[in-house]
């Protein structure tokens, strides 16, 4: 069993299971489980073909030993979760897909545009922790970079601006108005910035990198290959078509007439 560390006093848990042998009856039998131990079940999904994930709320921690034990002595299921819930499993139970990190340092999450919804819910529910964290979208242009940040800062509940874009034009800030400091986010695109940005842009650029609210950053690659400032980012989130689809940085224009980056 792996990951199944239970902190104590902890109610509300995540469980996971990788189905072993796909008997007739197997989840009507666990669920009976955890019922006789008066657990309750909150949510339950399919979590890919041959996973299920549950949102449980347990009555006290030696319910959740004794689930943990009868549960090691089912050999049709390999327990793979048993632990307070973390915002990946919250996306794994809504969408029924689990996300797995690409790469490390910075963490880097992979999704094609198909799953937009997906990286919508978990970009917003990143947001909603606020401070000063920094992610970078990175992707060839149209594959709906800009799109997923807006509804991301909406479905955060979140003021969001525009520092740099080519939404409908390009454009270019180089102040801040008295109430965008608070509660906001701020969007920059990597390859405006570079190719257009002067001095007074990369100022406030600088300024707002200090503030303790959220940045997204979109051609995080461009940004600091070409711009002014050096940034350390909390995640990337790629975006493609498809899934075997190849983001080359070098392929990306630095400068360009078309509107339409995003």
């Amino acid at each position: 069993m792996t990951n199944t560390s239970v902190q104590q006093n902890a109610s509300l848990l995540y469980l996971e299971y990788e189905i072993q042998q796909n008997k007739p009856g197997l989840l009507g039998a666990v669920t009976t489980l955890i019922g006789m131990l008066e657990i309750n079940i909150l949510t339950v999904a399919s979590i890919g073909e041959t996973r299920r994930g549950f949102l449980l709320k347990a009555p006290s921690d030696g319910k959740v030993r004794a689930l943990q034990l009868a549960m090691e002595e089912v050999e049709a299921i390999q327990v793979t979760a048993l632990r307070p819930p973390v915002l990946l499993d919250r996306i794994a139970l809504r969408h029924g897909k689990r996300l797995h990190l690409a790469g490390e340092n910075p963490k880097t999450y992979q999704f094609i545009r198909e799953e937009l919804g997906v990286l919508v819910d978990f970009l917003g529910d990143t947001l909603v922790e606020g401070g000063h964290q920094i992610v970078g979208i990175r992707g060839m242009p149209r594959v709906g970079k800009t799109e997923a940040a807006i509804a991301a800062c909406v479905y955060a509940n979140k003021k969001w601006i525009l520092l740099s874009s080519t939404i409908i034009r390009q454009s270019l800030r180089t102040e801040l108005l008295l109430d965008e400091s608070q509660e906001s986010i701020f969007l920059i695109d990597g390859i405006t910035s570079t190719s257009r940005g002067n001095a007074e842009h990369w100022a406030l650029l600088e300024k707002v990198m200090e503030m303790p609210t959220p940045k997204i950053i979109e051609h995080p690659d461009v940004f600091l290959r070409d711009g002014w400032l050096s940034v350390t980012f909390d995640c990337i989130i790629e975006i493609r078509h498809r899934t075997d689809d190849v983001i080359r940085i070098e392929e990306v224009p630095t400068s360009f007439s078309s509107f339409d980056l995003s």
